[in-house]
């Protein structure tokens, strides 16, 4: 009876899976690809951050898949600063962002 008690307090045995799947089905942005793609909608030109809402500079990894996967371009270059990426939304990072 203890036993049973027991067997049911503890944890389901199903493997942890992440909140968002995205990245196994093609053409779905993850969702920090989906967060800084939508920070451009309100932007003028469709202009993406540099920085997270923290300050914390955006991965550059989010911003290479995003180029990559063509919902985002390079804009212009920074010549005080030519290492960081000015990026702007394409159309159709525009439709994904917005979708």
């Amino acid at each position: 009876m203890i036993a049973d008690q027991e067997k049911a307090l503890r944890a389901p045995d199903v493997a942890p899976c992440a909140l968002n799947d995205n990245e196994t089905e093609a053409g779905l942005p993850t969702l920090p690809e989906l967060f800084y793609l939508r920070r451009g909608l309100a932007q003028p030109g469709g202009k993406l951050p540099l920085f997270d809402l923290d300050g914390q500079a955006v991965a550059r990894a989010v911003v290479r898949s995003c180029l990559k996967r063509g919902w985002a371009e390079p804009w212009f270059a920074n010549p005080l600063k030519p290492d960081w990426l000015v990026c702007r939304l394409t159309a159709t990072g525009r439709r994904v962002a917005a979708g």
